[in-house]
């Protein structure tokens, strides 16, 4: 069975709480049970991860270099902006990255436009809300048939 690894940055672990307007009442359980729904046909695991720390991130994803997973899908949320440490990581990785985010930033403020560690992926998607994740591993999976 193929492997890809889920990763959540900050505050994602909040939705259905936090900026209503921007994400309305989706939580990340719904994300993950949404996924895993759409995907059972497909010969695929996921491991989800989320952490509101960027040095959990980093070892998450020190951690997967020796797991043999197929790609990882990444939504960084706010460190996305930030985070030199986070893409530094992600430069590590040698299985494709695909960096989603739930809202379209460009519709969003202007500091969200610059996206540090989307400079480390393989491919980004955004704006496809509770879809983001299951076209991300559709995406990895599609990748592999090349």
């Amino acid at each position: 069975m193929k492997k890809v690894l889920v990763i959540n940055g900050p505050n994602l672990n909040l939705l259905g709480t936090r900026e209503k307007e921007v994400y309305g009442s989706l939580t990340l359980e719904k994300i993950q049970n949404h996924t895993q729904d759409k995907l059972k046909s497909e010969n695929v695991s996921l491991d989800w991860f989320q952490s509101n720390l960027e040095g959990e991130i980093i070892d998450r994803l020190h951690k997967s270099l020796n797991q043999n997973y197929l790609g990882i899908v990444i939504n960084p949320a706010g460190y996305s902006h930030t985070s030199v440490a986070i893409l530094d990581a992600l430069k590590i990785i040698k299985i494709p990255i695909v960096e989603v985010h739930l809202s379209n930033v460009y519709r969003r403020e202007e500091f969200r436009q610059t996206m540090l560690t989307a400079q480390a992926a393989s491919m980004i998607m955004g704006g496809l809300g509770i879809e983001a994740y299951y076209m991300g591993v559709l995406a990895l999976l599609n990748n592999e048939e090349k």
